[in-house]
């Protein structure tokens, strides 16, 4: 039985990410004045070539608001490289990529780190950092880059289909009520780590224990309907009326709701987990400075502010007020993120191998 404290609470407050390998010429901006969003104009001439890896979605969202208007003030031209994380994670990796910022979860940019595939920032060249959550400044670490975002995993539920059983807890997945109505995150996703630590939990642990964590899995499984790899899949199932619940990232409840007006969300009375995006320069990068303005500038309260309002991420800048109608769907404001708790990405790296083997055996068989 390994009995090992691998969760850490959020007391503290953060939110915020991309990832990058060699590029173009040397930049010729000028260093950032304190606290600006941006530095001064580059000197004009032929572009200067900065490669960006993340994941695709919003596209128009961010080259209207994020990429245009830095690519303006800097003399740049953004090229962007879309994937999913393993793909472009791995791209890095075996060298078949020009990257200078690489956008990650946090889990993958661990990988990344324990790798050596980024550059160390200098975060004196961020002044934005002084305004974001604590717990998205430095994630993983002084030396990598901070989170551009954070979301949290929660529960969704249509009240109409749970037999009146109203969600509040982690322990709420195991009521009768929503046997064969269940869909429970896969343990290859990047949130299935996060619910054997709730089931842990819901054995009654305060460290995490994993022979319960599987024990109380394996109790749950006569009554999931699917692990579900892809949020499309939860959905799908959920419009549909083939499940009542599960657990997802809050930033997807808008589809639920369109879907299933009636959808809750709730944030377990034992917390919810952290989802952290995170951004980080590639090692041999010849853009290393520019880079750093880069994330410099997707910190900023005006970039923050309208990915916010758009619904496109959840805020990490603590200097922007948002209504309530703005904050619906995302996650917001630092008493939420106070409560998130957080996992060590160390730790789910070096036994996640171990977890999915024992989660195909002694759960799902």
């Amino acid at each position: 039985m390994m009995k090992k404290r691998w969760v850490q609470g959020l007391a503290a407050l953060s939110i915020v990410g991309l990832v990058a390998a060699g590029c173009s010429s040397q930049p010729k901006e000028q260093a950032p004045a304190p606290g600006a969003s941006t530095p001064a104009p580059a000197a004009k001439g032929d572009p200067t070539k900065l490669v960006i890896s993340t994941w695709g979605f919003s596209a128009d969202f961010f080259k209207k608001e994020l990429y245009e208007p830095f690519e303006k003030e800097h003399n740049v031209q953004i090229v962007v490289e879309a994937g999913n994380n393993a793909e472009r994670l791995n791209k890095v990796k075996t060298g078949g990529s020009s990257v200078d910022l690489i956008y990650l979860s946090d889990y993958y940019a661990q990988q990344g780190i324990e790798a050596n595939l980024f550059e160390k920032i200098d975060r004196s060249r961020i002044p934005n950092l002084k305004d974001i959550y604590d717990i998205a400044k430095a994630p993983l670490g002084e030396d990598y880059g901070p989170a551009y975002t954070v979301g949290q995993l929660g529960i969704a539920y249509n009240p109409k289909a749970t037999g009146g059983k109203e969600i509040k807890s982690w322990s709420d997945l195991w009521s009768p009520e929503l046997a064969k109505k269940l869909t429970i995150p896969n343990i290859t996703s990047t949130t299935g780590p996060m619910i054997l630590d709730a089931a842990s939990r819901v054995a009654g642990n305060t460290a995490f224990n994993e022979d319960q964590a599987l024990a109380k899995l394996k109790a749950l499984n006569p009554g999931v309907v699917k692990y579900y790899s892809q949020t499309s899949e939860f959905v799908n199932m959920f419009s549909q009326g083939e499940i009542a619940a599960g657990p997802i990232m809050e930033m997807y409840v808008k589809d639920l709701k369109a879907a299933v007006p009636d959808t809750k969300f709730v944030s377990p009375s034992e917390g919810g987990y952290a989802i952290m995006n995170t951004v980080n320069v590639v090692k041999g990068s010849k853009n290393k400075q520019l880079a750093e303005d880069f994330i410099n500038w997707h910190l900023s309260k005006e970039v923050q502010e309208k990915s916010a309002k758009a619904k496109i991420d959840s805020p990490v800048n603590t200097t922007l007020k948002l209504s309530t109608e703005e904050a619906a769907g995302i996650t917001y404001g630092a008493d939420t993120i106070a409560k998130l708790n957080k996992l060590d990405m160390k730790v789910v790296n070096a036994n996640l191998k171990k977890w999915i083997d024992r989660f195909n055996r002694e759960v799902t068989q």
